[in-house]
């Protein structure tokens, strides 16, 4: 495949939990796709196994600069500071909500549904999360599940790292059955 299609992963300059990240990230480059790193800042991203820093991971785009059209589907890593952080940004939530309303995967794991949130785009939906997001989740409208894995149109959510293999195989069928029904 000459022209990979692309996937989005987006992050905030620090605070995202690694494996949320590297582990999808792994599974989307070894399916065909080609990840592509989005922050609302140019440089390197810290990432953090927990509560301490780990490793960095350069980026490849600013999201302000970004277009959902570019894109086949977009993956958010959790991290409890990441989300937070990405919620204050108005283009990383602007992004989010055009890529939630173009009908495409959004994948969303652990405490990134907070992302979501901010996104205005959880009322009537299903969605997983860490525990201490229900509150949060049911307040925005959606039902809060504690399953590892739930799609509920083209959202993706779970629940913490342990649900990764869950995760990324919905976001692997979600994206095989978008590549068979878009041209991009």
């Amino acid at each position: 495949m000459a022209d990979k299609k692309k996937v989005a992963f987006l992050i905030a300059p620090e605070g995202t939990e690694r494996v949320e990240l590297e582990d999808p990230w792994n599974a989307v480059e070894d399916a065909g796709y080609q990840p592509v790193l989005l922050s609302t800042q140019d440089g390197e991203a810290q990432l953090f196994d927990h509560l301490d820093r780990a490793s960095t991971q350069p980026v490849d785009g600013v999201v302000d600069e970004a277009d959902v059209d570019g894109y086949a589907a977009l993956v958010l890593p959790g991290g409890v500071a990441n989300p937070d952080n990405l919620r204050t940004s108005e283009d990383a939530v602007a992004f989010v909500r055009e890529f939630v309303a173009s009908g495409k995967p959004v994948a969303a794991i652990c405490h990134a549904p907070w992302t979501l949130v901010e996104a205005d785009v959880v009322n009537g939906r299903r969605l997983a999360s860490w525990p201490s997001l229900q509150t949060d989740l049911r307040n925005a409208g959606a039902e809060w599940v504690d399953d590892k894995v739930v799609t509920d149109g083209n959202l993706i959510t779970s629940r913490n790292p342990d649900d990764i293999p869950a995760f990324v195989n919905a976001l692997l069928e979600a994206l095989e059955h978008g590549a068979a029904g878009t041209s991009s």
